[in-house]
């Protein structure tokens, strides 16, 4: 198998209430709302692949879990960029898949249903401890981290965690979730659903 890096920012938020269980219980937990919905936003600040360059480009994984992760019977779709090329789209696939190997191998068993690939402008911001995402019609996604009292500027933190991404999660309130893709359908403004955040390294 190839090697491959990359590296950026990532974010999420999901149906489940603030604090989601399925970090603290390893993913055994039954989500709050029964299902477990949940759009993870990862921005390629740096990273190639098989020679392909993948800087500046984005990525969306859009799941669904009928029941506690891992639980299985996962339903999977990918969102990537709009300017990424046919080799790009190809790279990202195998990279955000784990047929390349890498972090989101893991979850490779637990995936049901792959719901196929959309492509779309992605915007990813980030202000202070707040971050949004959004991918043309079908996703609209913000968060806001929560602050450290002892150390002022930044979030309070997960550690040691078995989330794919980064095992180390900045804790975040969704004040904004509209994901409409895949056959997923949520909506969310309340402030009381759950985000995370985190920068990335992922290499093979």
């Amino acid at each position: 198998m190839a090697g491959w890096r990359i590296r950026g920012e990532y974010m999420e938020t999901c149906n489940c209430s603030f604090l989601c269980p399925c970090i603290g219980s390893n993913l055994a937990a039954r989500p709050t709302e029964g299902d477990c919905k949940a759009a993870l936003a990862l921005r390629i600040d740096e990273g190639e692949k098989d020679g392909v360059q993948l800087g500046g480009l984005a990525f969306i994984v859009l799941m669904r879990a009928p029941g506690p992760m891992g639980e299985g019977n996962i339903k999977v779709g990918l969102i990537v960029d709009d300017k990424a090329d046919d080799a790009q789209t190809a790279a990202i696939g195998e990279i955000a898949s784990g047929s390349a190997g890498g972090p989101m191998a893991a979850l490779g068993p637990l995936v049901g249903e792959f719901a196929g690939v959309e492509k779309r402008p992605i915007s990813f911001e980030i202000d202070g401890l707040n971050r949004t995402v959004k991918a043309g019609e079908l996703i609209d996604q913000a968060l806001a981290g929560v602050p450290s009292v002892p150390r002022p500027g930044e979030p309070i933190y997960l550690d040691n965690t078995l989330h794919p991404v980064s095992p180390k999660l900045a804790l975040a309130t969704a004040t904004n979730s509209r994901f409409h893709a895949f056959g997923i359908d949520w909506e969310d403004a309340s402030g009381t659903r759950n985000g995370h955040f985190a920068p990335f390294a992922w290499q093979v």
